[in-house]
């Protein structure tokens, strides 16, 4: 009898184990997450990056899998919209945001996959919604400021970075005079647009007020008639309309230019070349007219999570609110030289980094390029001839510009 009970003892202890191997198979979830990958080859990607949260989380959340697959930057929007129409949709991306998938009701809004939404950057809120409705999460942002050469400044007896248009005209004289580029200026086809929009803001100026095209205004006019002061005068390189940004950060890199505005993405090129000495590279807020702009052109990239057969957001919700921790904000932010996408994160970089503490603050009053389906155009147009106007007349060049947006709209 006894042999019998342990019998039925050991078989119910079995089941009880079968029992319990199936619950946890039932409860077991894997997340797809999908991501661009900002890296260069096999020992630069954000594989490596993306596995170690996943880990992390697999760590303490074991009965959820993360797998991530990297797509490369180039490939990541027509890969992902590929998998969407064939209905083999990822659980999270991370890369470009589509609105589109909003409107087809295919994401989760913020609120639902996101304990605290408030800590993500503000600025971008609007890039990321439809209808008024979050539905991205601003995960890696970058900004522009003032990169200046401190060694060519002390050299050219240049105390302090310019604040003023005036300060920068006289600053690059200066520098002019010693045998270097005083101010680079890359209105080539590459990003013409940005280094435009930088003057522009300087001004009180902009591609669009309210949604109305401004961009033939009496401020943009006034802003291109000093930069063709500065051109005339040989403060900047010759024919700037010719040059692009990476020319003229390869030069910037070798010092050659004692100051232009730049991104993040300088820092890695000057890093490569091994000319500027630890300590010659200055960094600070954009100067205007006036004084130092309290705006800057700010780009955002966004995470979104899809509804998918709807039964992980519970799982998805645990994954972000981990990823979005301040320490892989950062990991990110030292891995790839961009900035967060968390005030808390950004607060807290901007204490401890010199160099990208200008980024930082500039960020919470980033200006966006226009939200306008007519701006691919738009933005083509300025590329290609807005060198033009550095000219006795800007004027018809603008208004070229603005009747391609005004006839799009």
């Amino acid at each position: 009898m006894r042999i019998a009970c342990r019998s039925f003892a050991v078989a119910g202890i079995m089941a009880a184990a079968a029992l319990g191997l199936l619950t946890t198979a039932a409860s077991a979830t894997t997340l797809n997450l999908v991501v661009a990958d900002y890296g260069t080859g096999p020992k630069d990607t954000s594989q490596i990056y993306w596995q170690k949260i996943a880990d992390d989380f697999h760590a303490v959340n074991p009965s959820i899998t993360v797998k991530v697959q990297t797509i490369n930057w180039n490939d990541f929007d027509t890969k992902v919209q590929t998998m969407v129409q064939n209905r083999q949709y990822p659980d999270i991306t991370e890369g470009d945001y589509f609105s589109n998938y909003a409107q087809e009701g295919l994401l989760y809004k913020v609120s639902d996959v996101f304990t605290d939404p408030s800590n993500l950057m503000p600025v971008f809120k609007d890039l990321g919604s439809y209808n008024g409705v979050q539905y991205g999460l601003p995960f890696t942002t970058s900004a522009r400021a003032l990169f200046y050469n401190k060694a060519i400044f002390a050299e050219a007896g240049i105390t302090n970075p310019p604040k003023t248009w005036e300060e920068i005209q006289t600053d690059a004289a200066k520098i002019e005079a010693k045998g270097k580029i005083g101010f680079g200026l890359p209105l080539g086809p590459e990003e013409a647009q940005a280094e435009t929009l930088l003057w522009f803001l300087g001004n009180g100026g902009a591609y669009q007020d309210g949604g109305k095209w401004v961009i033939d205004s009496p401020q943009n006019v006034q802003t291109l008639q000093f930069m063709t002061q500065l051109v005339k005068a040989g403060d900047t390189e010759p024919n700037p309309g010719t040059k692009n940004r990476t020319d003229l950060f390869n030069e910037f890199a070798q010092g050659q230019i004692g100051m232009m505005n730049g991104e993040v993405a300088l820092l890695p090129m000057i890093t490569a070349a091994n000319v500027l000495k630890p300590g010659d590279l200055g960094t600070t807020g954009i100067a205007g007219r006036t004084g130092p702009i309290d705006k800057t052109l700010g780009v955002c990239d966004f995470v979104a999570a899809f509804k998918t057969d709807g039964t992980k957001q519970v799982a998805i919700k645990k994954f972000l609110d981990f990823a979005f921790q301040d320490k892989y904000q950062l990991d990110f932010v030292h891995m790839y030289l961009e900035l967060p996408g968390t005030t808390s994160a950004a607060e807290a970089l901007a204490k401890t980094d010199a160099t990208l503490a200008p980024f930082v603050k500039a960020l919470p009053n980033a200006v966006q390029y226009p939200n306008d389906p007519v701006w691919a155009q738009v933005k083509t147009q300025i590329q290609q001839i807005i060198g033009t106007a550095i000219g006795p007349d800007p004027k018809p060049v603008l208004t070229t510009i603005q009747q391609t947006a005004l006839k799009g709209s």
